[in-house]
């Protein structure tokens, strides 16, 4: 949502707005939890192969490529949280 278009919002649905900002804030951090436990475990069971093929950690690129994208941009609800914070609803 524009900032733009955050300011005409009313109260109410800021608040809501909060609530689906906040629900996603704790979905990306369990998702990265997952993916990372992926990640460590795949790296943890090539370890204790016998035959240390590097072709083996190449699929654990794919958990660290989504985890990079999740972290990549966390501050895109900056206009949220100020508009939020000029009326005061924080």
């Amino acid at each position: 949502m524009e900032k733009k278009e955050l300011h005409k919002l009313t109260d109410e649905e800021l608040l809501l707005e909060k609530k689906k900002h906040y629900k996603s804030k704790i979905f990306n951090a369990i998702t990265i939890g997952f993916l990372a436990g992926i990640l460590i475990y795949g790296v943890f069971s090539w370890i204790q192969t016998p035959d240390k093929k590097l072709g083996l950690l190449i699929p654990m690129l794919i958990p660290l490529f989504f985890i990079y994208r999740m972290l990549k941009n966390p501050n895109k609800h900056n206009d949220l949280e100020k508009v939020l914070k000029e009326r005061g609803l924080k």
